[in-house]
């Protein structure tokens, strides 16, 4: 279709680069991560900025399980992880991977026979291991938060099995970094609560030494045994969006959370929240470590992040252009040019309706502009269920740059691109993560939307132009004489009184030459 708007109205976001060649040499990019207690294989593959997870696999295989006892890495472990190495080796020439970058972290640069492993993995799956030290973790790991953040400012707080990683993220960039001792596997050498307690505090104590500082208002948590404690917390509270990228707890909320831990049974707890037996088993350790950190950072809030060390990995590789744009414009242009009717047309339909949210701020234009991104991409789906499936789209995708309202603020606003009513779909059980005014704004953007694209197979000239006047309480529509004022049909027409509604705006209509 043809596009009228200028190069320049792309505006901050730039022009898309999800087809850029700097995008398209981050193609099914593979990590395969040989941590103290699993070893896992990613493929990144869709829009580089904010990938999608073409392949994901983890085995618990505790290299690290004995390791302060005997200096060596766990037996049964070693061999578990060797038959995943040889696994993912295949895996990854089938995918075509591009891109295959191995890394071990604290287990196999502790252990005595870590370099001997090494040779190992080498000699029977080809795989060359980058085994890296406590520093260059910590940054990674405070990268691959700055992928699906990339705003964010605090305290990076990474655990494995054998060590953690503190990082500061500032400014769009990893700052000061620091690592310990302070795993779950590592800790369990150390017998008795109150050993314990002196260990975790003498550490900690010894970290923030070296960062210069201990408080810090946001603290991300990177890690497994973190995002265990996280499912615990969603099931204690009874909160109804089971995204764990982007949740958030108050430290007064996670303090609760840790208490209910201590006093179930953490098995049962993870068959409750679809954890593994081998991971709960290091939570009650997990959550002795994590109260302490709470207690020295003092953060205002804490947040939990799914992206670590393999997504930084991906991120190191970025150019920085590519590293300077919004995750969720990115993802959503490249949904847009793979699955909607007319790719482009969102854009245009921004541009048509961004005058009814003109005294927004950016970061609610972005997400407007996200949802007209998306407005058609689930076309394909039966027409009973376009809306519903809409809304699940946009709550439940692998995105970053987004909070959970406003997952829900996005997912609405796509329901109502299709319904005009809310009553009876998902979005009654998510309604509490959204605001009164925000569900009202959301209604607008999609009936919005939903008139919009009433012009969509056409020239997007003969759209017209909308401008709210809020003071009169009018919402006005100039369409050209001729062929836009024929486009305004009667369902055109009735979509467009529904909008004004909708603004608590009478609908006035105009005609005016081109």
């Amino acid at each position: 279709m043809t596009d009228v708007i200028d190069a320049d109205e792309y505006g901050p976001f730039g022009a898309p680069l999800f087809d850029g060649p700097e995008a398209r040499a981050l193609r099914r990019v593979g990590v395969i991560d040989v941590g103290s207690n699993s070893v896992r294989l990613v493929v990144f593959d869709g829009a580089a900025r904010s990938p999608a997870y073409f392949f994901n696999e983890k085995i618990l295989c505790g290299l690290g399980a004995g390791l302060s006892e005997t200096g060596q890495l766990n037996p049964q472990g070693r061999i578990r992880a060797l038959d995943a190495l040889k696994r993912f080796a295949i895996l990854a020439r089938g995918m075509e991977v591009n891109s295959l970058t191995a890394v071990a972290t604290a287990a196999v640069r502790e252990a005595e026979d870590g370099p001997a492993f090494e040779a190992e993995v080498r000699d029977q799956t080809g795989l060359k291991l980058w085994v890296i030290d406590g520093a260059e973790e910590a940054r990674l790991s405070g990268q691959g938060v700055l992928l699906g953040w990339p705003e964010a400012q605090g305290l990076m707080c990474d655990i494995g099995g054998s060590s953690m990683e503190l990082a500061e993220l500032k400014g769009g960039s990893v700052g000061a970094t620091v690592s310990g001792k302070l795993g779950p596997l590592k800790l369990q050498a150390v017998k008795g609560k109150g050993a314990r307690r002196k260990e975790i505090d003498a550490g900690i104590a010894a970290m923030t030494e070296t960062l210069g500082r201990s408080r810090y208002d946001q603290l991300y948590l990177v890690g497994g045994s973190w995002r265990a404690i996280a499912r615990v917390d969603m099931e204690r509270r009874g909160y109804p969006l089971h995204v764990l990228h982007e949740y958030t707890m108050t430290p007064k909320d996670l303090r609760a959370t840790l208490e209910f831990i201590a006093q179930e049974d953490v098995l049962a707890l993870g068959k409750r929240t679809g954890t593994s037996s081998a991971r709960m088993s290091l939570v009650p350790i997990a959550c002795e470590v994590l109260d302490r950190v709470v207690k020295t950072v003092r953060p205002k809030e804490i947040a939990i992040s799914s992206y670590g060390i393999r997504e930084g990995l991906l991120y190191e590789q970025m150019p920085d252009v590519l590293r300077a744009r919004d995750p969720l414009i990115e993802s959503c242009r490249a949904s847009e040019a793979a699955s909607a009717r007319l790719p482009g047309f969102g854009r245009v339909l921004y541009r048509f309706i961004q005058p009814l949210f003109a005294r927004e701020k950016d970061r609610r234009r972005r997400l407007i502009r996200a949802c007209c991104l998306l407005h058609d991409v689930s076309w394909r789906a039966h027409p009973d269920y376009r809306a519903e499936i809409c809304f699940d789209n946009a709550t439940r995708a692998n995105l970053g740059g987004l909070t959970h309202s406003e997952r829900v603020y996005m997912g609405a606003a796509l329901l109502h691109r299709y319904r005009n009513k809310r009553e009876g779909t998902p979005f009654e059980a998510l309604a509490p993560l959204l605001g009164e005014d925000d569900t009202r704004q959301a209604e607008v953007v999609g009936k919005a939307m939903r008139f919009g694209a009433m012009f969509s197979a056409q020239d997007p000239a003969l759209m017209g132009r909308m401008k709210l006047y809020p003071k009169k309480a009018v919402l006005e529509l100039a369409l050209p004489k001729g062929d836009g004022e024929a486009l305004f049909g009667e369902v055109a027409e009735a979509r467009f009184k529904s909008l004004a509604g909708s603004l608590d705006c009478a609908p006035k209509v105009k005609v005016v030459k081109r």
